[in-house]
């Protein structure tokens, strides 16, 4: 382990999902030394590794940061949950395992944007560098023998089946691989599940490199301010339970703390927009108004089912033994549904004809929701979460005070844009013809919301105002791009100053259109050819037709 007081050669900021790879890929070479610096603790915990506790996992306090936006005019003034995994593996700690990269075209619009390099055949090597996927080996699209283990929904709730089958009577396609080369069509999910267990980066990547010597890890301790010579960034001064304390960093510093933390240390340490600052009292290093703007995330307006038939999920007396063995199962073997993420499959669609992409996710989950005091659904059901994948909206992180404890003020600003509000409508629509299909007549069930009383697109856009909720893929508060606005160049090197990149979900140029763990994963190994030197992973050169095409679907 290096000497914290004589420094190191890279102090990565935050041990999530980013951190976790750049630590253990920047420590490969024994004669680099790498400091780790992360907030939280270890981030183990029975209710992180096992798939199934994931509501457990994401209100467990010590696991959660917990914080909330300020109330969204449009939202009915609601404050809206901004749940931020807090310790070793980040967000990935509590988020729902799902391995989804996003449509290809998505990485496309990031090169024509300016984030130059980051096109689809650029960074598709990068996603299979990091990975090992059980069902579909070594592809175009997929990796086989990386540290990260990926694969499909194993023994899947039967009411999946019925989904699909509703799907296709509506004309919708299966797609064997939604990681191939479109995501439209419908699929069971692909998790990052090792042996019945999570898999997060930090599980994965950094707990086999803790025994290099040239890697030092330092959790609990909360990095406060960037410290700066001039236009270099020399150290981080950062807080433990033994006090202050300032870690000097050689070549380079990475920020990885996230897309509401990053954006959060830059402003504390005088990076930002400076009329903000300045009104804070702090003194301006950079002024960089593009710090902490362009927040947006994906939005989801859920349809939800109850029913008697005890085939869902669910807390019951008729499903009392299937629960028992399910429990034991799992115990036993590291299988069944405890083994899986409840959200077992999912269908991308275009709520318009004539669009180039997917602008709706479909997230089917075979269970009601969870009450607030106990963390399974009591009761059966089932529902679908239409998802806006591509948002208009443009919120804002700020300083809420100089005081590096204090949450920063998130707001999102969402629906502010009209257009981000009819794809959920017809997201809606869509889902309420689903139930109503033949496939989901047996189990009879009734709808509890949005409910008989909103039928009209006015009452159905009032029901997404006052229950519609993120679902925790916050973007772009660290844009990457080529233009005067832009906070990080496509380096990833903070614009006018040196030795300080950023390399986490704060990068984005925009969002993508799904989950972001996937993404962030790439954008941490190429961060790190980019940080070493290295030349890039060679471009593919492929055609459409290598993916797994989309196809009729027949219930097996």
């Amino acid at each position: 382990m290096a000497d914290a007081a004589q420094g190191f050669d890279y102090v990565v900021v935050g041990g999530g999902t980013a951190g976790c790879v750049l630590a253990a890929r920047l420590s490969e070479d024994s004669r680099r030394t790498v400091c780790l610096l992360e907030a939280g603790g270890s981030g183990r915990s029975v209710f992180i590794n096992v798939p199934g506790a994931i509501v457990m996992a994401q209100r467990s306090a010590s696991l959660n940061w917990r914080f909330q936006s300020i109330p969204q005019p449009q939202l009915s003034g609601r404050r809206i949950s901004v749940p931020r995994g807090r310790g070793l593996g980040g967000s990935a700690l509590i988020n729902g395992m799902v391995y989804f990269r996003g449509n290809p075209r998505d990485y496309d619009a990031w090169a024509a944007a300016g984030a130059t390099g980051w096109g689809y055949r650029e960074v598709l090597l990068y996603f299979r560098k990091s990975e090992h996927n059980e069902n579909f080996g070594s592809s175009v699209y997929h990796g086989r023998g990386g540290p990260m283990n990926v694969r499909s929904v194993t023994r899947p709730n039967p009411l999946n089946f019925s989904f699909f089958d509703a799907l296709a009577g509506l004309g919708y396609s299966y797609r064997d691989d939604l990681n191939g080369a479109d995501s439209e069509g419908m699929s069971l999910r692909q998790l990052s599940i090792r042996n019945g267990m999570r898999e997060t980066t930090a599980s994965a990547l950094l707990q086999p490199a803790l025994g290099r010597a040239n890697l030092t890890v330092l959790t609990g301790t909360q990095a406060t301010r960037i410290v700066l010579d001039g236009r270099r960034a020399v150290g981080v001064e950062a807080r433990s339970a033994g006090g202050r304390l300032i870690v000097k960093a050689h070549r380079e510093i990475v920020l990885t703390a996230g897309s509401i933390q990053s954006p959060q240390l830059l402003m504390l340490s005088g990076i930002g927009d400076g009329e903000h600052l300045a009104a804070l009292g702090l003194a301006v290093r950079r002024d960089l108004p593009g710090v902490g703007r362009n927040l947006h995330d994906h939005l989801a307006a859920p349809v939800h089912m109850r029913m008697r038939n005890p085939a869902s999920y669910g807390v019951s007396l008729r499903a009392m033994p299937r629960n028992l063995w399910n429990v034991t199962e799992y115990l036993l073997f590291r299988r069944g549904p405890l083994a899986n993420n409840v959200f077992e499959s999912a269908a991308f669609v275009k709520s318009i004809p004539g669009l180039d992409k997917p602008d709706v996710q479909l997230v089917f989950q075979p269970a009601k929701r969870p009450g607030p005091s106990f963390p399974y659904p009591v009761g059966h059901g089932f529902a679908i979460s239409p998802v806006g994948l591509y948002p208009r909206s443009r919120g804002r992180v700020t300083l809420a005070s100089p005081d590096p404890f204090d949450a920063p003020l998130i707001d999102p600003n969402l629906l502010s844009a009209p257009e981000d509000l009819p794809p959920l409508i017809d997201g809606i629509r869509l889902a309420r013809r689903i139930f109503a299909s033949p496939a989901f007549a047996k189990y009879r069930a009734q709808e509890t919301s949005p409910g008989s009383t909103a039928e009209s697109d006015a009452e159905l856009a009032a029901y997404v105002r006052a229950q519609a909720y993120t679902v925790h893929h916050p973007v772009s508060t660290c844009r990457m791009g080529s233009d005067a606005a832009a906070v990080v160049d496509p380096q990833l090197r903070v614009v006018g100053l040196d030795n300080l990149r950023v390399a986490d979900a704060s990068v984005f140029p925009s969002i993508i259109g799904g989950n972001t763990n996937a993404a962030v994963v790439m954008i941490a190994e190429k961060a790190c050819d980019l940080i070493l030197g290295r030349p890039p992973l060679a471009p593919e050169t492929f055609e459409a037709s290598d993916s797994p095409i989309t196809k009729q679907w027949s219930s097996p």
